[in-house]
């Protein structure tokens, strides 16, 4: 990746995290440091909720770099895969649905909480319309910052040449 990805990454990670935690606070008619010591919560189980600053500012920098590493995983994608950038929005939806998946159905429940998600179909819509707009700010900024790779035009693929 060049440094335009990694620009990308740092942009796409730090502003979908924080659109992020701004969502769940929204979804959860709770405040956004109270979202952040439930997001600690994930390293320090329930002592999180009542750690204070502290606890809110652990829980600041883990949303953060999740956001930065799954940021990453994309824009990584998007260099070797020109579709990604191409068609930025299918792929940042697409994106966004994983990212729910794994977030809910994997890390969630290996986390501290260990707890699996129960979802209303009001909560399960939300919290889904949230990691799609997660999605879409990644691949927007994927697609906003070319690698030297796709520039020079060696990662091109057959839909490149013409070729559906």
């Amino acid at each position: 990746m060049g440094r335009a990805d990694w620009i990308a990454v740092l942009v796409a990670g730090l502003v979908a995290g924080t659109l992020d935690i701004g969502a769940a606070a929204l979804i959860n008619f709770a405040s956004p440091v109270l979202i952040l010591q439930f997001i600690a919560g994930g390293l320090l189980g329930r002592a999180a909720l009542s750690g204070g600053a502290w606890a809110a500012l652990l829980g600041l920098v883990l949303q953060w770099a999740m956001s930065l590493v799954i940021a990453a995983v994309y824009v990584a994608a998007s260099t070797r895969t020109a579709v990604l950038r191409r068609h930025w929005v299918v792929g940042g939806l697409a994106y966004g649905v994983v990212v729910f998946f794994v977030m809910n159905y994997a890390v969630v429940p290996l986390s501290a909480w260990a707890r699996w998600p129960s979802f209303t179909p009001a909560k399960f819509a939300a919290n889904l319309l949230a990691m799609l707009l997660f999605g879409l700010v990644v691949a927007f900024c994927a697609r906003q910052a070319p690698s030297r790779a796709m520039a020079a035009g060696r990662l091109t693929g057959v839909a490149d040449r013409g070729v559906p």
